[in-house]
């Protein structure tokens, strides 16, 4: 296995902006960074899941991809425009947003459905399993140990961009309009680059 390649293609797709990662700022800014630590993990247990997913059902996926890429690319840019929305148009509760019905959702399950409706991640799980994992691995135990090393790698890569959100929260809650704008229309960037690549 060419591991400088895997290690550069898994840190590139996983740290750069897409929509795990804005909403892991967005959700840390608003929510404090132990709310939003559950929902890193549940972006872990999404990319654990499809990446065992892609590593055992490797070639049926490859059949069924071209019937199911167009509908699922709809449906994550549907829900990624819903979820810029969503932030564009939070308002600002000051410290009683803490208390508000919004953190009683399940942050965890939101992590890790949203792994099902990404684009982005279903097409790196199954690219980077048939690229890096099956032509150099055959074993069960060997699947496994690699969907836990990209589980990590996507809660390490959430978890910094929630850093980011927590570490500048304050600033951050002074200037909420304008961040969210930016953060919302960074998730539109990310749902338009799916339709256009």
């Amino acid at each position: 296995m060419p591991y400088i390649s895997f290690i550069v293609f898994v840190v590139i797709t996983s740290f750069t902006p897409g929509p795990n990662n804005i909403m892991a700022m967005a959700f840390a800014n608003q929510y404090g960074l132990l709310k939003t630590l559950q929902f890193c993990l549940g972006v872990g247990i999404g990319f654990f899941t499809i990446t065992g997913l892609s590593c055992f059902f490797n070639v049926a996926l490859s059949n069924v991809m071209p019937i199911i890429t167009f509908p699922l690319t709809i449906l994550g840019v549907i829900y990624m425009l819903y979820l810029a929305f969503k932030i564009v148009t939070s308002k600002d509760n000051g410290d009683s947003t803490h208390h508000s019905e919004e953190p009683n959702r399940n942050f965890m399950l939101l992590g890790a459905i949203l792994q099902y409706v990404n684009p982005k991640g279903i097409l790196f799980g199954i690219t980077v399993v048939a690229t890096y994992i099956l032509p150099y691995y055959s074993s069960n135990i060997s699947y496994l140990l690699f969907s836990l090393l990209l589980g990590f790698v996507g809660i390490l890569s959430t978890f910094s961009w929630a850093l980011f959100g927590s570490a500048f929260r304050k600033v951050l809650t002074t200037y909420r309009q304008p961040f969210n704008l930016v953060m919302a229309l960074l998730l539109v960037y990310s749902a338009l680059s799916i339709i256009v690549h």
